[in-house]
């Protein structure tokens, strides 16, 4: 029986305060055997932290998103470093660059992208990329902070197939979600098509960025299966064969059982 395993799910969302048991339910049901939630400012870190105390498939990323940057301080980077130490936190971000929203001023989101590298690098975890028309920033700053030495996750991606192979040589692994469904969805789909399975993961988001044909509604991780279908079918392969090599990819990144 094929599992999956979703590398990118907010089950500490509030979209998930009045169901998330049915949730988390309906994700087992689904073969999700086990999902990596992110926490990204206080509260969200806070609520993955317990999760992962709470239930045994569960393990959390924590960093600072960088539409907040502006609100990250040094002590917040000093707490993440301390609940970085729990065997259960497998990576730190979502970290990056968002040049779509004008909250955080780009020099403030590189600067704590730079100083949250660093600490990856000194904890020796992966990191996890939020990239959001920010391409040539992003990509630069790791090359020139030498993130190929943890490595890492370009979460979400929506770049091109040559970007996806800048990552691969960087020791990133690509993870496409619901958006790959799309059907306008075409560097995605290119991505899926050509990028070889060892370096594919695949993720929800939830609850943003709901697979085709739920598109609109809230996401959950049990719609992450019609993530690896649609890979599998831009691949021409069963998707037995995605779900089996996309769990073994995620379990070998972030070293869980």
């Amino acid at each position: 029986m094929s599992t999956y395993i979703d590398t990118h799910v907010h089950l500490n969302a509030d979209q998930y305060d009045e169901d998330l048991q049915e949730v988390i339910d309906r994700a087992l049901a689904a073969n999700v055997e086990k999902m990596i939630v992110i926490g990204f400012d206080r509260k969200t870190i806070e609520r993955a932290m317990k999760l992962i105390e709470d239930y045994d498939f569960l393990y959390a990323v924590i960093g600072w998103h960088p539409v907040d940057a502006i609100d990250c301080t040094e002590e917040d980077l000093q707490w993440i470093e301390a609940l970085a130490k729990h065997p259960k936190v497998v990576g730190i971000g979502e970290t990056g660059l968002d040049y779509y929203w004008d909250k955080s001023p780009k020099e403030i989101q590189e600067y704590w992208f730079r100083k949250q590298i660093q600490l990856a690098q000194k904890l020796n975890l992966p990191i996890i990329i939020h990239n959001r028309e920010a391409t040539a920033d992003v990509v630069r700053i790791l090359q020139e902070e030498n993130a190929a030495s943890v490595g890492g996750i370009m979460h979400s991606f929506s770049g091109s197939v040559e970007t996806a192979n800048e990552c691969i040589k960087m020791n990133f692994m690509i993870g496409l979600g619901g958006p790959v469904t799309f059907k306008n969805a075409r560097q995605p789909k290119e991505v899926a098509t050509e990028i070889p399975l060892q370096y594919l993961l695949i993720e929800t988001d939830a609850p943003y960025l709901t697979p085709h044909p739920f598109r609109g509604k809230r996401n959950e991780p049990s719609y992450v299966p019609l993530v690896a279908e649609e890979i599998a079918r831009l691949k021409e392969l069963p998707v037995e064969e995605v779900a089996r090599k996309t769990t073994e990819n995620a379990k070998r990144f972030f070293k869980i059982d």
